[in-house]
Parts: C-alpha cells; sequence; structure tokens
C-alpha cells in the first residue's frame, strides 16, 4: 500500500524568524552615523505592512508609535524599532532589489524539506510554472529613472512600472507558490522601455540558477509561442505547454488541417448525454513550429468541446512533452492551469487586501520594485499557511473572505497586545476570551 504523505505545518513564527535571519545577514548600503533604523527592521516593518494588508504606507505609520502596536511588531516580526514612513523610503530605496531574492529561497527551501511541494507535482513528474506580466504602477506625473514611458494619443506621458511573476501552480490546487517576480522597467541606460520578452529572459534564467534540479514545465501564453524563446527553453532544460493562435502561426495549423483532413490526428472524445457536450482532445507530434525555425519540431495539442455541433471552446498548445491518449486530457489541463497566475495571483493581488497597484510609495530609484517584492513575499508566507499551517486555516474557515480575514487581523493587531501568531488565529477562528488576548488599557509592563 502506497504511504499517504503529509505536510508538516510550515508557521507563520517559522517563516517569518528564516525571512529575518536572511534580511539581517544583507550589508547596509548607508555609513555607520546614519543608522537609527536597522535595515533589517526597515525590511521586516515593510513586511509586516503587506502581511497586514495596511491600506497604505501612512496607515500603517499612524499606529507603529503605539505601545501595543511596538509590542505586536516586536514579538510577530522581530522589528526592533519601526522606522516613520519618510525613514523607509529612504532606508529602502537604495537597496538592490537582488538582495531580498534569498529571502524567497530560503522560504522555497522549507517548503521543500516539508514536502508542501508534493501535492503539486503534475502527471509528467515536473512542477507547472505558469509566467505571466502585470502593472504595478501608473501615473502621469511621478516618475524615476526605472519607469517605463509610455505616450497616450493626446500626446501625454504615463510612467509606469511592471512586473513579470512566475508561479507554481497545478490544475486541482487553489494555491499558487510565487517564485520571485521579474521588474519590467526602463533599460538600456533609460533610452527605451523593457519588454516583457526580456524580463522574461532574465527571469527563466535566474530560475534555472537558483533552482538548477528542479524539474519544471512552464505554462505561457500565445505570446511566447516564438522560436527563440523556446530554444531558450530547451537550453535551460526547461519542458513547455504554450498557448498558439492560428492566425500568428498559419503554416503550423495548416499542417494540422492536413492531418485533420487525413484522420490522422490522435486523441481522445467524451461525450456527455446529460449536457449534450461533446469534448475532443486531439494531438499532432513533431511538426515544424513555423517557416522561420523548420528544424524546431514541436507537438500540437487541442482540447474542443461541441455543444451540438456548435464550438463552444477551443484552445490549443503547444509543447516538447510526450503525448499519447493515456495523458492528452492531463495536458490539457496543464495547458489551462496557466490561468491561476491570473485569477489565483493577479486578482488576488489587486481585489483581495493586498492591493497591488496602490502606490505605496514610488521612490527615487528601486522603493516600487521593493514594495511589490515585499507585498509579493507577503503572498507567498500567506500561500504555504493556508497550505499547511493548522491555526491559519482555522481561521480561514471562521470567516467567508480573505479580505475579512485580514481585517480581523489587523482590527486585533492594533487593539490587543500579541504574543504569539498562534495565539492571533485562536482569536480569530474561536474567541478572543479563548485566546486570552490582553486589550488596550490592560496593566502591561513588557512594552519595550
Amino acid at each position: 500500500m502506497a504511504r499517504i504523505q503529509t505536510l508538516r505545518p510550515l508557521s507563520a513564527s517559522l517563516l517569518l524568524g528564516q525571512i529575518r535571519k536572511i534580511f539581517q545577514g544583507l550589508s547596509d548600503h548607508r555609513q555607520s552615523g546614519k543608522k537609527k533604523i536597522s535595515l533589517v527592521d526597515a525590511l521586516m516593518s515593510g513586511r509586516a505592512m503587506f502581511g497586514l494588508k495596511f491600506s497604505s504606507l501612512l496607515k500603517f505609520d499612524e499606529h507603529r508609535t503605539e505601545v501595543p502596536i511596538r509590542h505586536n511588531l516586536k514579538t510577530l516580526y522581530g522589528v526592533e524599532q519601526a522606522p516613520c514612513d519618510t525613514q523607509l523610503r529612504e532606508i529602502l530605496d537604495p537597496v538592490e532589489p537582488a538582495s531580498i531574492h534569498s529571502a524567497y529561497q530560503r522560504v522555497f527551501q522549507l517548503a521543500q524539506e516539508a514536502k508542501v511541494l508534493e501535492p503539486f507535482r503534475f502527471c509528467t513528474g515536473s512542477f507547472l510554472v505558469s509566467i505571466d506580466g502585470t502593472g504595478e504602477f501608473c501615473s502621469s506625473t511621478i516618475r524615476c529613472p526605472d519607469c517605463a514611458i509610455k505616450e497616450t494619443r493626446n500626446g501625454d506621458h504615463l510612467y509606469h512600472h511592471q512586473l513579470l511573476a512566475a508561479v507554481l501552480v497545478h490544475p486541482d490546487r487553489k494555491q499558487v507558490i510565487p517564485f520571485v517576480p521579474e521588474p519590467i522597467v526602463r533599460g538600456d541606460g533609460g533610452t527605451k522601455n523593457d519588454c516583457e520578452q526580456n524580463a522574461a529572459k532574465r527571469l527563466l534564467t535566474r530560475l534555472r540558477e537558483q533552482y538548477p534540479t528542479l524539474p519544471i514545465t512552464i505554462v505561457q501564453d500565445a505570446l511566447y509561442a516564438k522560436g527563440p524563446h523556446i530554444k531558450l527553453l530547451k537550453r535551460l532544460s526547461f519542458s513547455y505547454i504554450i498557448s498558439v493562435k492560428e492566425g500568428d502561426h498559419a503554416p503550423l495549423f495548416e499542417a494540422v488541417r492536413r492531418y485533420e483532413e487525413n484522420d490522422e490526428m490522435e486523441g481522445i472524445t467524451d461525450y456527455d448525454e446529460k449536457t449534450n457536450i461533446t469534448r475532443l482532445v486531439r494531438f499532432v507530434k513533431g511538426l515544424s513550429l513555423n517557416k522561420s525555425h523548420p528544424d524546431l519540431k514541436v507537438n500540437f495539442l487541442e482540447y474542443i468541446e461541441l455543444e451540438g455541433q456548435q464550438v463552444r471552446n477551443r484552445f490549443t498548445w503547444i509543447t516538447d512533452l510526450t503525448i499519447t491518449e493515456a495523458n492528452c486530457v492531463a495536458l490539457t489541463r496543464g495547458g489551462r492551469a496557466r490561468w491561476k497566475i491570473e485569477n489565483e495571483t493577479f486578482n488576488t493581488l489587486k481585489n483581495q487586501g493586498y492591493q497591488l497597484e496602490h502606490n505605496y510609495g514610488h521612490g527615487k530609484t528601486h522603493l516600487s520594485t521593493h514594495f511589490a517584492l515585499l507585498m509579493m513575499l507577503a503572498f507567498l508566507v500567506d500561500q504555504i499557511q493556508e497550505l499547511t499551517c493548522p491555526h491559519f486555516q482555522q481561521a480561514r474557515r471562521r470567516v467567508r473572505s480573505r479580505t475579512s480575514l485580514w481585517e480581523r487581523m489587523r482590527a486585533l493587531f492594533i487593539g490587543y497586545f500579541i504574543d504569539t501568531w498562534e495565539t492571533l488565529w485562536h482569536a480569530i477562528s474561536q474567541g478572543h476570551r479563548v485566546a486570552r488576548l490582553q486589550p488596550i488599557g490592560a496593566e502591561f509592563d513588557n512594552t519595550s
């Protein structure tokens, strides 16, 4: 009998403690006489702001000097002295964003050791990583050297930041595990905009450098169904399932039609009598990608839903994975899992309390990128807790939505003295008295 694997719980205390340890090891760019607030306290304060889902840096700053907040920042985040909003911006702005990457790697390592990744393993034995870009900042007046510039129809300029995200997904899992996102910023000495494809080259190269032995299948949209990109994936030992459109690859689809006309396409058909829906999964192996890359062979995969004779849905992909009748349905589900970066990632970050597109502070160099990285790091910790931490899971079940959970968490953080994360989650799931929280106004001596 196969042994059932159980996930080892990863608490917020453990994860945040390890993140703080990583931040402590970073070198401070400031002169020794200008370190009233340590770099680690600044980074962990930023991490706390996004972990608690404060709506702005100003809202976070309003409470930071209150006795219970100072206590809770110390006990829950290890912050000895929190900076004001201006100090936080000034400290973080010049720091190189790459210095934060090691915190992601440490959390990912803990997830691997706790077997958190195993339920994400795809049918091929690899892990699906969905990659896509999204906006994080846009303004007609605020700008920095890293801002990309877009000219509007009336001649005005918009200054914006984007990032390219990569998240580990699975068709059967609601949670995702994000890797370090790649900023899409102004490049080449500030003379022209960066683009998503260039950012993808950097992200994929870094991903393979950071995880050299991790078996990964990249899932992407049709923007990446190009010869140079696929060759990069092969060179970095990534497999792929990439959406493909007929308008962009006419010769490929013409070759598929010839197979269809000769009844040579392989696949399976399933009919549901209750819904009158027919599902077809078909594939052709070993086709040339296009005329520019005739030697680059790909496998074509197609999923069609028919309601009667009417096509209701159709999805098409190219892949280097071996396709058989036994695995073709699973591979289509893997291809469609790409949407989890839109639904479970970007939608969550923009509409469920994280407020990705809100301007927490732009700065003069890297501040906007830092805040995006700290926000995604908070999201990573939340996702792992949702997967493994029973105390977090109980609190999550107690409320209807993530935003309600964050509201209760923030209210308790502001109004009560809290010694542990477990106490906080118990207060949400079981009530204040059971959790024995100590409210503001109660006698409390250890406030340093």
